[in-house]
This record gives C-alpha cells, structure tokens and sequence, in this order.
C-alpha cells in the first residue's frame, strides 16, 4: 500500500498543479455554459438580413393573404414567371422569387421558391407555414360554415401537463423535460470524460514504457502495484475536476439562480416545493406551469447534490475500470499507433452507451435501457443519463456493486497483461498474444 499511495501521490500531484488543469477546471463550466446560451444570444442581439421576394401567384389565392414581417418582405409581381425571373436576376436587392401554381389548394406541393442565393431552413419553413395556413383557410372555406374564424378561435386549446411523481414517499413536482436534459448532458461529459482520461492513461503507460522508465520501475515495485497506483492516480485527478464542477453546479442552483429569478417565478417555485398546486400557483403568478416545474427541479439543492454524489461514484467506477483496461492496451504496444486495433473492443462499450441514452428521452425505464444502465461496461453512462429522470435506488446500487466488481476483476486481468507487456518491445501484440499473456501472467 506504501508504493500505491506514492505512486498515486506522483500521478495526483504531476496532473492537478498544471496550469492547464487548473484552467480546463475552471473555464469548461463557463464555456459549455457559454455555448449552451449562444444560439439564444446569437437569435437575440444578432438582427437577421431582410429578404425581399417577389410573388408570381397563378391561383390568386395566396398573395393576399401572405404577411411580411421583420425578416421577408413579400411584392406581389404581374406577368409570367420566366419575365419575372429574368427581372429578378438583373435586381440586386431581391433575394428571389416565389411562384404559386393554379391548384396550389389542391394541390400543396404547386409552390416553388427561386433564389439568387443560399437560401436557409428557417426562411423556407415560414414561407411553407404561411402557405399552409392559407391553403386550410380556403379549404374550410369550402364547407361553407359561418363565423368560421370565431368557431376556431374558441375552441382552441392550449394543455400545460403538470407532472407530479407519487411513487417515492412524497408528492414532488417533476419536470420531464428538465430531466431528459440533465441526463443527456451528463451522459455525454462521462462519456467524453472516459475516453479522453482513459486515453491520457495508455499514452502514459506507452510513454514509460517507451522510455524504459517501466522496466527500472519494476526492480523496487510490483507490476501491479504500478499499475494500480497510476489508475488510482488519474481517477483522483478526474474526480477532483467533477467534485469541482459539482459544487459550482450546487453553488449555482443555490445562490445565482435565485439571485436572477424575478419575484413572482421565485415565490411560485418555493411554494410549489412547499406542496402547492402547481397549476393554480402558475395561474396566480401569471407564468407556465412549466416554467415552475423547471425551475423547482433546477433549485432543488438537495436533489442535486445527492445527484451530484451518485455520479460521481458512477463517474470513479467506470473510469478505473475503463483505465484499467486502457492500461493493459498501453503496457502491449510501444507506440500510440499500434494501439488502434487493441482499443477497438474497449471503445465500443462506450460508443454503444453514447446511443442507448439517446433513447432514455423517449423512456428512460425500456428494456434496453435498464440493461445497459447495468451492464458495467455500458452503465456509468446510461445509468448516470437515467439517474434524473428518479430511478429506484435499488438499481442503482445494484449498478454500482456490479461495476466496482467488474473493475476488480478486470484489474486483475489487466495487471496480468501488464506484468508481461512492459516487458515486450519491437513486436507489435495481437489479440491471441494478449489473450496468452492473461491466461499464463
């Protein structure tokens, strides 16, 4: 235990007083919050070029009824399309010309835009939601129904869901949307997290060995106690980064989100917390019932941490293990390069858990789902992406006492594959070497 603790000491110390580690730390929660508030920023103080386009309207239906706002300014145009066209080109303020076939109510594809250049998504979608509308217009006109637009008007209905969970002791608002979130956002940082560390982890070992530092390493120390020390080591390193990050988002939720709410959201919030009805409380502070129920789920400090702390424990399990393995890869080749084919079998856990939580939004409880969040090498992802969306406890311990086992037993085998790797040199290993050396290491 002595030569574990100084190794993890070395590894601890030579990755978390780097400057680099101390910015990374601090800069990534700003800057992915940064690039989470950027495409609002950008809709919000970025003023979108005005697009004019002409209008060849053949049915005579749609041109009057189409409304130009702050980004398209509709003109209807006389006289044929190919004239128009030609006019079009040789106007350097228009931005193109929208043509309207005869049966466009008959038929809603009789609608064709030309531009005179790179047209966008949004553009050719409010011009297709205007036409829309006005085809629907015409055919309800057609069953000849009185103060049509009144009817329509009153028997509109717009439904806020209010979600309350009822299965875990006491009533609490939940917000499904907020959940499905926080968990995709965790399961991809752990899914990042564990590539980019256990990669750090082999190119370590392939630099030793490379150097040759291993095999004087190894006259005073066992191979697996090196091993252990420097899988330890990093693991400490990641953590100490996710413990950071974790206590900003605490600090976060319990200190600037109620600084920055406006009264009335915040007063809705607490006495939703408090029991109350969420959808009187929205009625009575004037506010979607789905913005209390976010906003309660987002300033439940406790929830979070005790959040916080089981992905954490997620986060150390899959990261030794995935290191461990990482570790053996290292310890075979002598160079980043031949590593590529080894880590083929370990990367496709992880590429296989980055997919499977792109199912938790549509039901984070499907077969599929509660399987990979057990199975060790799929679960620190997918059950960290489930955990918010108020799992039973049960599964996840479960799911921890099958990953801390597997990371025992791999780390057995991976220290097997160790012991004799270090030693190889100038061959590049295939999987039957491998499997070799673990059978008689």
């Amino acid at each position: 235990m002595k030569n574990i603790s100084l190794i993890i000491g070395r590894e601890y110390r030579e990755r978390v007083f780097k400057k680099s580690f101390l910015i990374t730390t601090i800069m990534m929660p700003l800057l992915m919050i940064l690039l989470g508030a950027a495409p609002t920023l950008i809709m919000e103080f970025v003023d979108s070029e005005m697009r004019n386009i002409w209008v060849v309207d053949e049915s005579g239906v749609v041109a009057p009824q189409l409304h130009s706002d702050e980004e398209i300014t509709f003109t209807v145009k006389e006289g044929d399309l190919a004239s128009v066209l030609v006019a079009s080109s040789q106007d350097e303020d228009n931005f193109g010309v929208l043509h309207i076939g005869k049966n466009i109510v008959t038929d809603p594809n009789a609608a064709h835009l030309y531009t005179t250049s790179s047209s966008s998504l949004v553009l050719e979608e409010s011009i297709a939601n205007q036409i829309e509308k006005v085809i629907e217009t015409e055919r309800l006109k057609a069953y000849n129904i009185e103060n049509l637009d009144e009817i329509l008007k009153d028997v509109k209905a717009e439904v806020h869901l209010a979600t309350t969970r009822t299965d875990q002791g006491d009533d609490k608002a939940s917000s499904t949307a907020v959940s499905s979130l926080i968990g995709m956002l965790l399961g991809f940082i752990l899914y990042f997290f564990l590539a980019i560390y256990g990669s750090m982890v082999m190119q370590s070992v392939i630099d030793e060995k490379s150097s040759r530092i291993l095999e004087v390493m190894v006259s005073t120390v066992k191979p697996f106690e090196m091993l252990m020390g420097k899988v330890l080591g990093v693991a400490l390193v990641a953590a100490t980064q996710v413990a950071v990050w974790g206590a900003l988002i605490v600090l976060f939720s319990a200190v600037i989100i109620p600084a920055i709410l406006p009264e009335n959201i915040l007063q809705g919030v607490q006495q939703v917390q408090a029991g109350g009805d969420i959808g009187t409380l929205a009625m009575q502070q004037d506010v979607s019932p789905e913005m209390l129920t976010a906003m309660s789920s987002l300033l439940d400090t406790g929830h979070i941490a005790l959040m916080l702390g089981a992905v954490l424990l997620f986060f150390v399990g899959g990261f030794l293990l995935y290191a461990s393995l990482y570790a053996a890869v290292g310890a075979s080749v002598d160079q980043a390069q031949d590593a590529q084919q080894l880590t083929i079998p370990i990367t496709i856990p992880i590429i296989a858990a980055f997919v499977v939580i792109m199912l938790i939004m549509k039901d984070p409880n499907s077969p599929i789902v509660f399987w990979c969040s057990m199975i060790p090498f799929t679960s620190p992802i997918v059950m960290v992406a489930r955990i918010p969306s108020g799992i039973p406890v049960w599964e996840i311990i479960v799911s921890l006492v099958m990953l801390y086992a597997t990371f025992v037993i791999s780390m057995w085998g991976a220290a097997k594959i160790y012991k004799v790797g270090i030693f190889m040199h100038g061959s590049k290993p295939t999987f039957k070497d491998i499997w070799r050396w673990l059978r008689n290491g």
